[in-house]
């Protein structure tokens, strides 16, 4: 009787000891940030540039 409760321990504490599944991990997918804004952005400080030169050449 008391090697039928040693075994009975032991099959439990070795079932509880495994964890988890042979199951794949789940990924996230990865965060995308995109920049809104108008297309004239990329222009907008050479016609300041621009604008600076013409007055600068204006004045002299």
């Amino acid at each position: 009787m008391k090697k039928l409760v040693l075994a009975a321990a032991l099959a439990g504490a070795a079932s509880t000891a495994t964890a988890g599944s042979m199951a794949e991990p789940v990924m996230e997918a990865p965060v995308v940030v995109e920049e809104t804004g108008s297309s004239s952005n990329g222009i907008i400080v050479p016609l300041i540039i621009l604008a600076v030169v013409a007055a600068a050449a204006a004045a002299n």
